[in-house]
Protein backbone atom coordinates (compact mmCIF):
# COMPACT_ATOMS: atom_id res chain seq x y z
CA UNK A 1 0.00 0.00 0.00
CA UNK A 2 1.06 3.62 -0.96
CA UNK A 3 -0.14 6.56 0.62
CA UNK A 4 -1.55 9.30 -1.60
CA UNK A 5 -2.83 12.52 -0.67
CA UNK A 6 -6.59 14.04 -1.55
CA UNK A 7 -6.81 15.61 -5.19
CA UNK A 8 -7.20 19.29 -4.54
CA UNK A 9 -10.15 19.48 -6.86
CA UNK A 10 -13.84 20.47 -6.37
CA UNK A 11 -17.20 18.13 -7.80
CA UNK A 12 -19.73 20.79 -8.73
CA UNK A 13 -23.10 18.62 -8.56
CA UNK A 14 -25.46 21.02 -10.05
CA UNK A 15 -26.10 24.06 -7.27
CA UNK A 16 -23.31 22.91 -4.46
CA UNK A 17 -19.81 21.79 -4.63
CA UNK A 18 -18.05 19.26 -3.14
CA UNK A 19 -14.12 19.82 -1.73
CA UNK A 20 -12.43 16.60 -2.72
CA UNK A 21 -9.59 17.64 -1.10
CA UNK A 22 -10.84 16.07 2.08
CA UNK A 23 -12.40 13.34 2.94
CA UNK A 24 -16.29 13.90 2.42
CA UNK A 25 -18.71 10.89 3.70
CA UNK A 26 -21.61 9.86 1.44
CA UNK A 27 -25.00 8.71 3.93
CA UNK A 28 -26.76 5.32 2.34
CA UNK A 29 -30.43 5.15 2.25
CA UNK A 30 -32.19 2.18 0.64
CA UNK A 31 -35.80 2.87 0.39
CA UNK A 32 -35.88 -1.21 -0.90
CA UNK A 33 -37.66 -4.35 0.97
CA UNK A 34 -34.31 -6.35 0.21
CA UNK A 35 -31.12 -4.34 0.35
CA UNK A 36 -28.38 -6.69 2.14
CA UNK A 37 -27.73 -4.23 5.10
CA UNK A 38 -31.39 -2.50 6.23
CA UNK A 39 -33.79 -3.39 3.62
CA UNK A 40 -37.28 -2.51 4.94
CA UNK A 41 -36.10 -0.25 7.17
CA UNK A 42 -36.25 3.16 5.40
CA UNK A 43 -39.05 2.00 2.67
CA UNK A 44 -41.76 4.89 4.25
CA UNK A 45 -41.24 8.23 3.28
CA UNK A 46 -41.37 9.41 6.75
CA UNK A 47 -38.72 7.32 7.88
CA UNK A 48 -36.35 7.82 4.86
CA UNK A 49 -36.62 11.95 5.87
CA UNK A 50 -35.70 11.26 9.51
CA UNK A 51 -32.45 8.98 8.29
CA UNK A 52 -31.64 11.18 5.92
CA UNK A 53 -31.98 14.27 8.54
CA UNK A 54 -29.67 12.29 11.22
CA UNK A 55 -26.91 11.38 8.63
CA UNK A 56 -27.33 15.13 7.37
CA UNK A 57 -26.86 15.89 10.93
CA UNK A 58 -24.11 13.57 11.35
CA UNK A 59 -21.74 15.22 8.94
CA UNK A 60 -23.12 13.73 5.76
CA UNK A 61 -21.75 15.68 2.55
CA UNK A 62 -24.25 13.35 0.21
CA UNK A 63 -27.08 11.20 0.85
CA UNK A 64 -26.82 8.15 -1.63
CA UNK A 65 -30.69 6.90 -2.56
CA UNK A 66 -31.30 4.10 -3.82
CA UNK A 67 -34.43 2.33 -5.07
CA UNK A 68 -33.00 -0.62 -6.12
CA UNK A 69 -30.96 -3.55 -4.16
CA UNK A 70 -27.64 -4.87 -6.18
CA UNK A 71 -26.82 -7.33 -3.90
CA UNK A 72 -26.37 -10.96 -5.21
CA UNK A 73 -29.57 -13.26 -6.84
CA UNK A 74 -31.82 -9.93 -6.28
CA UNK A 75 -34.98 -9.60 -8.34
CA UNK A 76 -35.31 -7.28 -10.82
CA UNK A 77 -37.28 -3.95 -10.01
CA UNK A 78 -39.66 -2.62 -12.92
CA UNK A 79 -38.65 0.86 -13.73
CA UNK A 80 -42.11 2.74 -12.58
CA UNK A 81 -41.70 1.16 -9.30
CA UNK A 82 -38.14 2.25 -8.58
CA UNK A 83 -39.04 5.67 -9.42
CA UNK A 84 -42.02 5.31 -7.58
CA UNK A 85 -39.83 4.51 -4.17
CA UNK A 86 -37.30 7.02 -4.97
CA UNK A 87 -38.96 9.96 -6.69
CA UNK A 88 -40.63 11.50 -3.27
CA UNK A 89 -38.15 10.75 -0.94
CA UNK A 90 -35.67 12.91 -3.66
CA UNK A 91 -38.10 15.87 -4.00
CA UNK A 92 -39.33 15.93 0.08
CA UNK A 93 -35.00 16.03 0.72
CA UNK A 94 -34.13 18.65 -1.78
CA UNK A 95 -36.72 20.90 0.02
CA UNK A 96 -35.40 19.74 3.48
CA UNK A 97 -31.78 19.50 3.48
CA UNK A 98 -29.16 21.31 2.50
CA UNK A 99 -26.70 18.88 1.06
CA UNK A 100 -26.00 17.16 -2.07
CA UNK A 101 -28.65 14.18 -3.65
CA UNK A 102 -26.96 11.31 -5.10
CA UNK A 103 -29.21 8.59 -7.06
CA UNK A 104 -28.37 4.91 -6.53
CA UNK A 105 -29.09 3.77 -9.97
CA UNK A 106 -29.14 2.24 -13.30
CA UNK A 107 -32.20 3.60 -15.04
CA UNK A 108 -31.58 6.58 -16.64
CA UNK A 109 -34.93 8.03 -16.62
CA UNK A 110 -35.23 7.84 -13.03
CA UNK A 111 -32.15 9.81 -12.53
CA UNK A 112 -33.11 11.98 -15.69
CA UNK A 113 -36.37 12.94 -13.33
CA UNK A 114 -34.59 12.99 -10.11
CA UNK A 115 -31.89 15.67 -11.37
CA UNK A 116 -35.27 18.05 -12.35
CA UNK A 117 -36.10 17.72 -8.48
CA UNK A 118 -32.57 18.33 -7.49
CA UNK A 119 -30.30 15.94 -7.07
CA UNK A 120 -26.84 16.16 -7.84
CA UNK A 121 -24.95 13.03 -8.37
CA UNK A 122 -26.01 10.03 -10.18
CA UNK A 123 -24.02 7.03 -8.89
CA UNK A 124 -24.32 3.68 -11.05
CA UNK A 125 -23.09 0.66 -10.35
CA UNK A 126 -23.26 -0.53 -13.90
CA UNK A 127 -21.30 2.25 -15.37
CA UNK A 128 -24.09 3.81 -17.51
CA UNK A 129 -24.50 0.16 -19.45
CA UNK A 130 -28.16 0.19 -19.32
CA UNK A 131 -29.52 1.39 -23.07
CA UNK A 132 -29.83 5.32 -23.20
CA UNK A 133 -27.55 6.09 -19.68
CA UNK A 134 -24.64 7.16 -22.05
CA UNK A 135 -26.52 9.98 -23.79
CA UNK A 136 -28.58 10.54 -20.74
CA UNK A 137 -26.07 11.82 -18.40
CA UNK A 138 -24.64 13.35 -21.45
CA UNK A 139 -27.56 15.60 -22.01
CA UNK A 140 -28.41 16.41 -17.93
CA UNK A 141 -24.78 17.10 -17.17
CA UNK A 142 -24.51 16.27 -13.73
CA UNK A 143 -21.39 14.36 -12.14
CA UNK A 144 -21.60 10.72 -12.25
CA UNK A 145 -19.92 7.41 -10.51
CA UNK A 146 -18.60 4.55 -12.27
CA UNK A 147 -18.38 1.62 -10.28
CA UNK A 148 -16.96 -1.70 -11.31
CA UNK A 149 -18.85 -4.89 -11.62
CA UNK A 150 -18.73 -7.70 -14.23
CA UNK A 151 -22.09 -8.96 -15.04
CA UNK A 152 -25.66 -8.58 -13.08
CA UNK A 153 -26.29 -9.21 -10.02
CA UNK A 154 -27.89 -12.44 -10.33
CA UNK A 155 -24.42 -13.46 -12.33
CA UNK A 156 -21.61 -10.96 -10.88
CA UNK A 157 -20.37 -14.02 -9.22
CA UNK A 158 -19.40 -15.83 -11.75
CA UNK A 159 -17.34 -13.37 -13.38
CA UNK A 160 -15.22 -13.51 -11.03
CA UNK A 161 -12.07 -14.76 -12.41
CA UNK A 162 -9.27 -12.06 -13.26
CA UNK A 163 -6.30 -13.17 -15.23
CA UNK A 164 -3.90 -10.11 -14.34
CA UNK A 165 -3.73 -8.54 -10.44
CA UNK A 166 -7.34 -7.61 -10.07
CA UNK A 167 -6.66 -3.94 -9.20
CA UNK A 168 -4.74 -3.77 -13.15
CA UNK A 169 -8.37 -5.43 -14.41
CA UNK A 170 -10.45 -3.16 -12.79
CA UNK A 171 -8.50 -0.07 -13.53
CA UNK A 172 -8.79 -1.29 -17.26
CA UNK A 173 -12.43 -1.76 -17.50
CA UNK A 174 -13.26 1.70 -15.62
CA UNK A 175 -10.96 3.37 -18.19
CA UNK A 176 -12.68 1.52 -20.75
CA UNK A 177 -16.33 2.69 -19.14
CA UNK A 178 -14.60 6.46 -18.84
CA UNK A 179 -13.60 6.33 -21.95
CA UNK A 180 -17.35 5.29 -23.36
CA UNK A 181 -18.80 7.95 -20.97
CA UNK A 182 -16.66 10.77 -22.43
CA UNK A 183 -17.12 9.74 -26.32
CA UNK A 184 -21.14 10.15 -25.63
CA UNK A 185 -20.21 13.34 -24.09
CA UNK A 186 -20.11 13.59 -20.46
CA UNK A 187 -17.28 15.96 -19.12
CA UNK A 188 -13.99 14.32 -17.53
CA UNK A 189 -14.22 16.60 -15.06
CA UNK A 190 -17.83 15.31 -13.80
CA UNK A 191 -16.76 11.63 -13.98
CA UNK A 192 -15.71 10.13 -10.02
CA UNK A 193 -14.56 6.18 -10.19
CA UNK A 194 -15.48 3.45 -7.90
CA UNK A 195 -12.95 -0.35 -7.70
CA UNK A 196 -16.62 -2.14 -6.69
CA UNK A 197 -15.85 -4.17 -3.62
CA UNK A 198 -18.18 -7.15 -3.40
CA UNK A 199 -19.21 -7.21 -7.39
CA UNK A 200 -17.81 -9.83 -9.21
CA UNK A 201 -15.08 -10.32 -6.34
CA UNK A 202 -13.66 -12.89 -4.06
CA UNK A 203 -13.08 -11.85 -0.53
CA UNK A 204 -9.04 -12.66 -1.57
CA UNK A 205 -9.60 -10.18 -4.50
CA UNK A 206 -11.35 -7.56 -2.21
CA UNK A 207 -8.54 -8.00 -0.44
CA UNK A 208 -5.72 -7.45 -2.38
CA UNK A 209 -7.76 -4.10 -4.14
CA UNK A 210 -8.16 -2.88 -0.75
CA UNK A 211 -4.32 -3.03 -0.20
CA UNK A 212 -3.96 -1.59 -4.12
CA UNK A 213 -6.45 1.81 -4.04
CA UNK A 214 -3.67 4.12 -4.56
CA UNK A 215 -3.01 2.78 -7.77
CA UNK A 216 -6.25 4.14 -8.99
CA UNK A 217 -5.03 7.53 -8.86
CA UNK A 218 -3.38 6.86 -12.33
CA UNK A 219 -6.49 7.37 -13.72
CA UNK A 220 -6.86 10.46 -13.32
CA UNK A 221 -10.76 10.88 -11.50
CA UNK A 222 -11.73 11.35 -7.94
CA UNK A 223 -12.44 8.33 -6.37
CA UNK A 224 -15.52 6.72 -4.20
CA UNK A 225 -14.70 4.07 -1.68
CA UNK A 226 -18.00 1.80 -0.55
CA UNK A 227 -17.02 -1.27 1.32
CA UNK A 228 -19.51 -0.35 4.45
CA UNK A 229 -20.95 -3.44 6.04
CA UNK A 230 -19.57 -5.79 2.97
CA UNK A 231 -19.20 -9.69 2.72
CA UNK A 232 -15.07 -9.38 2.76
CA UNK A 233 -15.32 -7.52 6.38
CA UNK A 234 -17.45 -10.27 7.78
CA UNK A 235 -15.32 -12.94 6.35
CA UNK A 236 -12.01 -11.27 7.46
CA UNK A 237 -14.31 -11.54 10.96
CA UNK A 238 -14.81 -14.80 10.92
CA UNK A 239 -18.56 -14.86 9.98
CA UNK A 240 -19.55 -11.17 11.50
CA UNK A 241 -22.92 -10.51 10.80
CA UNK A 242 -23.88 -7.00 9.12
CA UNK A 243 -24.18 -5.41 12.31
CA UNK A 244 -21.10 -6.54 13.69
CA UNK A 245 -18.43 -5.18 10.86
CA UNK A 246 -18.69 -1.33 12.07
CA UNK A 247 -15.36 -1.41 12.88
CA UNK A 248 -13.69 -3.27 10.32
CA UNK A 249 -15.52 -0.78 7.98
CA UNK A 250 -13.81 2.26 9.71
CA UNK A 251 -10.56 0.81 9.29
CA UNK A 252 -11.05 0.14 5.44
CA UNK A 253 -12.37 3.44 4.83
CA UNK A 254 -8.84 5.00 6.52
CA UNK A 255 -7.50 2.88 4.26
CA UNK A 256 -9.21 4.30 1.09
CA UNK A 257 -8.66 7.72 2.14
CA UNK A 258 -4.91 7.24 2.93
CA UNK A 259 -4.81 5.99 -0.63
CA UNK A 260 -6.31 9.07 -2.02
CA UNK A 261 -10.45 8.52 -2.19
CA UNK A 262 -12.35 11.33 -1.15
CA UNK A 263 -15.57 10.05 -0.89
CA UNK A 264 -16.57 7.23 1.58
CA UNK A 265 -19.88 5.49 1.55
CA UNK A 266 -21.30 4.01 4.31
CA UNK A 267 -23.84 2.78 6.02
CA UNK A 268 -22.12 4.19 9.79
CA UNK A 269 -21.94 8.13 9.19
CA UNK A 270 -21.33 9.42 12.55
CA UNK A 271 -18.46 6.87 13.16
CA UNK A 272 -17.05 7.26 9.86
CA UNK A 273 -17.16 11.15 10.07
CA UNK A 274 -15.51 11.13 13.24
CA UNK A 275 -12.62 8.67 12.50
CA UNK A 276 -12.01 10.67 9.24
CA UNK A 277 -11.99 14.10 11.13
CA UNK A 278 -9.02 12.83 13.38
CA UNK A 279 -7.16 11.83 9.98
CA UNK A 280 -7.85 15.44 8.65
CA UNK A 281 -6.55 16.51 12.13
CA UNK A 282 -3.12 15.46 11.72
CA UNK A 283 -0.66 17.41 10.56
CA UNK A 284 0.42 16.65 6.87
CA UNK A 285 4.02 17.22 5.20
Amino acid sequence: MQLHPLPKRLLRCGTRTLDLSKPQVMGILNVTPDSFSDGGRFIRLDAALRQAEQMVADGASLIDIGGESTRPHAPVVAQQEEMDRVLPVVEALAQRLEVILSIDTSTPALFEAAAGLGAGLWNDVRALRREGALQTAARVGLPVVLMHMRGEPDSMNDCAHYADAVVIEVMRELAERRDAACAAGVLPEHIVLDAGFGFAKNSPQNLALLNDLWQLQALGHPLLLGISRKRVLGEVLGGAPVEQRLFAGLSAALLGVQQGHSIVRTHDVKPTVDALRLWSALPKQ
